[in-house]
């Protein structure tokens, strides 16, 4: 028995067209998406980072830590992650926190290794989000200007001055 060749009839074309056709159109609509992203400036456009409204609460008599709050904004194609933060004003070690709530209603501090900044919104630091926690400094006086270096993962490490405020004032 000899093999029969395969002979391109009018039916087995039709028979495969559709099959073929699944994968054309899924390349199609890849590559469109692709053009339109691009198109919009958005391919491979990093992250980039502002901070506004830096601030940081007059800590209490007694009190061993205080919070410092940034409005981070991210106008850039890419998400970016605050990892920490440094101050040369600032004695000890400084951390990033979270705030939780128990199911009782209490609420507290969670330490954070990172703090995402999405695409194209903001990072809006508050009493009630998230913040910096940094030890206190007796000498402090509402109004003063205390120095910041955020530093992010992709975008690296940005400056900022928070001002000294009671906490309920701002």
């Amino acid at each position: 028995m000899t093999p029969r060749t395969w002979i391109p009839t009018r039916r087995r074309l039709a028979d495969t067209a559709p099959a073929a056709l699944a994968p054309v159109c899924a390349c199609v609509l890849a590559l469109g998406g692709l053009a339109v992203w691009s198109a919009t400036g958005h391919a491979g456009s990093p992250a980039r980072i502002s901070i506004t409204d830096a601030r940081m609460y007059l800590p209490g008599a007694g009190v061993p830590e205080t919070a410092a709050f940034f409005r981070i904004a991210n106008t850039g194609g890419s998400a970016d992650r605050l990892i920490s933060v440094t101050s040369s004003a600032v004695n000890g070690d400084i951390s990033l926190s979270r705030h939780r709530m128990t199911a009782g209603g209490a609420a507290y501090r969670q330490v954070a290794d990172s703090l995402t900044v999405p695409t194209g919104g903001t990072l809006d630091m508050s009493p009630l989000t998230s913040d910096v926690t940094v030890p206190a400094t007796p000498l402090r006086r509402a109004g003063d200007l205390v120095p910041f270096t955020l530093h992010f993962e992709r975008s690296g490490p940005v400056e900022a001055l928070a001002t000294v405020v009671r906490p309920g004032t701002e």
